[in-house]
């Protein structure tokens, strides 16, 4: 799996993020919790939601304008809850076992996964306060 290079909210410093990992990533050089946002894919899926945090799981697609309002708000809630939420993306065109897999009917469907297992749903966009109340709920 390959990393993204993010800048660290405590201190600005770059740093390289995996998009999987056996803890959290956390700025080298202030130790801050990191953003962690991946993307994945029919491949690399299984590793990506495997993670000691919660996972929130965006099943979206480009052409999908309900997808794409959505996609900041839940960029910026993971910037938030950074240390205490994985962010994975998932383009269901690229992806249709992904999709298959969850039922999704309808996009964006959102889920939030604990230990790889299901926990919640919501399908649609939603405003940023009752996303971030959603995801709240299930955050340790």
């Amino acid at each position: 799996m390959s990393s993204d290079v993010v800048a660290c909210p405590a201190c600005g410093a770059r740093n390289r993020v995996p998009a999987s990992a056996s803890g959290i990533p956390k700025c080298a050089k202030c130790h801050a919790p990191l953003p962690w946002v991946v993307a994945a894919d029919e491949t690399t899926f299984d590793a990506a939601v495997d993670a000691r945090v919660p996972v929130l799981l965006d099943l979206w697609a480009p052409w999908c304008a309900p997808c794409r309002m959505v996609s900041p708000i839940l960029e910026r809630l993971a910037g938030e809850n950074a240390g205490r939420l994985k962010l994975v993306k998932v383009d269901v065109d690229q992806s249709p076992r992904v999709m298959t897999r969850f039922g999704v009917q309808a996009i964006p469907t959102l889920v939030i996964l604990k230990g790889g297992r299901e926990v919640s749903r919501q399908q649609g966009a939603g405003n940023k306060a009752q996303l971030s109340a959603w995801i709240g709920r299930h955050l340790t």
